[in-house]
This record gives C-alpha cells, structure tokens and sequence, in this order.
C-alpha cells in the first residue's frame, strides 16, 4: 500500500478500483489478526459533529497500531472563536501526523487539506461518507466471498452516505440501486461521477420506486430519513419517507440469501422495523465493528505502518 502514503481521503473517488480492493484485503488480514501493524503515529480528530461509532473506532484503530489520539472537540479550540480553517490546518500540520474531520461543508474538509501536509480524512462530511463505506463493503465482501456483479440497494434519503455508495459500488464493480422519494434524491454530480466509473460495466440506478430496487437484490440498505443537521424536517420527512422502510415485505423482495445493512444510529419502526434489523439476514453489527478494521488499515497504508 505504498501508494497511499501521505494521501488524503476527501472521497472514495480519491482511491482507485486497486486501491480500494488492497485496502479492503489488509482489512481483512488485520481483522483475522494474520497480520500486525505498528505506526507510532499521532492522529487528531477534529469533530464537529456528534459520533459514536467513527470517534470510538478510530480511536481504537490508532491504538491497536501503537499511536495515540487527541480529541480536538472544536468546543474548546480555537475554532469555535473564528479561527481561519486555513491557520488552522497550518498549525496542526505541524504537530499531527493525520487528521481525521467530521464536520458540515465538503469545502471545509477540502479546505484542511489544501493548507495541511498531512493526511487528511474524510470522517463525514454532508457531501460524503467514504469510511463508513469502506467497512460496509468490507461487510459484504465477508458475506459474499466477493463484490463483482453484486447489487446492493439502498432506499431512504439520497444522503452522505447514499452518495459513497454509490461511488465505493462502482469502484469495486457492484450494481447499485438507490431509492429516495422525488426530491430527495443524491448529488447529481456524484450519480454521474459514479456512472463514468462505473463505464458501463455496472449499474448505477437512481429511482422513486423501492420495490423495483428491492427486486433480486443482495444487499439491502438504509440510514436514518433525517441526518444531523435536519432534525427539524424529521417530523415532515415521515410520511414522505414512509413507503422506504426496510420492512419485511420489502426485503421478500430481495434474494433469499440477501443481507441487510445500516450505517446506525437506527430509528426503529421508522427507517427499518425492529423484526428486520434483528433478524438473521441482518449484518448490521458486523458492519458497525468493521469500521475499526476498515480505518484501521486506512490509517496504517496513509501513515505507512511497518
């Protein structure tokens, strides 16, 4: 993974179709712990949104590698008194060695990793997802035994995490259906930056109709209607978003060996029943503790771990 030192991730569409697969393969060897890696590294996480599962796994990840973590909650740094991104990101380029941000604007992250020299991460932006996505491909290749010529189908909002998706489907030759209420569709320039990717070899559907969709997939997937930073539309949301549960009917509709996903927190009863995610085609804990394995490889081939 020599290729990968010092490179940023912003977005899936940074790393090429090789890349990913060597990323998800080195995933996997840690995981099996066939393989052990060590980097004494420091990684900053600069978060200005809520999280579980990418603040504890990346902590972790960092950790099992022999580096260490400092938490630079933007509460109390400079950043919540106007400190230009810019002075920002010159200043901790010098005594990070990568950055994990977790925050609104894609052009802020951008903005981190035009001042800054060091790896910068895309930890969740409103734009993208792309770690989450990592670890969820991880999941399906572990159900699966493989990715190519699969279909994965994710009804909801057209989301951060729809659009990585689609970008981290195309990349490893999986069909990806995306299924959202008119007008809540994902990036159009991401639907067609994943179909250039995708060239013709898979598919990359975008439709109001989570049936069709649902039809002869292998995997199905769902987020929360409302993610953070809209909670004030959730209420509104609700009988819009209603016929895109994950429910049993819908997954009939998928292959018998179908599995289901959902990048969590969960709203049961709403974007998925309570029947489905605890039932035996659901991977949804699989998936949340690949994000360790997932980021850790991703910091290990960014820091060149030995």
């Amino acid at each position: 993974m020599a290729a990968l030192i010092g490179r940023d991730l912003l977005s899936l569409a940074d790393f090429s179709p090789i890349e990913v697969q060597e990323l998800l393969q080195l995933a996997t060897q840690l995981k099996s712990q066939l393989l052990k890696l060590q980097c004494n590294k420091v990684l900053g996480l600069l978060f200005s949104k809520a999280s579980t599962r990418t603040r504890v796994s990346f902590t972790v990840a960092m950790y099992q590698l022999g580096g260490q973590v400092i938490d630079l909650n933007p509460n109390v740094t400079q950043v919540s008194r106007g400190e230009p991104l810019q002075d920002t990101a010159r200043v901790l380029d010098r005594y990070l060695d990568v950055l994990a941000i977790r925050t609104f604007a894609q052009q802020d992250l951008e903005t981190f990793a035009h001042y800054a020299n060091i790896p910068v991460i895309n930890a969740l932006t409103d734009a993208e997802h792309p770690c989450q996505v990592l670890a969820d491909l991880l999941t399906i290749q572990e159900g699966f035994g493989t990715l190519a010529g699969l279909t994965l189908t994710y009804v909801g909002d057209g989301n951060n995490v729809a659009n990585s998706l689609m970008l981290g489907c195309a990349l490893v030759g999986m069909n990806v259906r995306i299924a959202t209420p008119s007008g809540y569709e994902p990036d159009s320039k991401i639907v067609e930056q994943a179909r250039a990717i995708a060239n013709n070899k898979t598919e990359v559907l975008v439709t109001d109709d989570p049936e069709l969709a649902a039809k002869d997939s292998n995997v199905l997937y769902t987020d929360v209607w409302a993610s953070m930073g809209q909670e004030a539309e959730a209420d509104n949301r609700m009988p819009i978003f209603q016929p895109y549960q994950i429910s049993e009917h819908l997954l009939s509709l998928a292959e018998p060996e179908a599995i289901v996903l959902h990048c969590l927190p969960a709203h049961r009863g709403e974007e998925i029943t309570e029947a489905v995610i605890e039932g035996s085609q659901s991977r949804v804990w699989e998936q949340a503790e690949n994000r360790l394995h997932a980021q850790k490889a991703l910091l290990a081939s960014l820091l060149g771990a030995q």
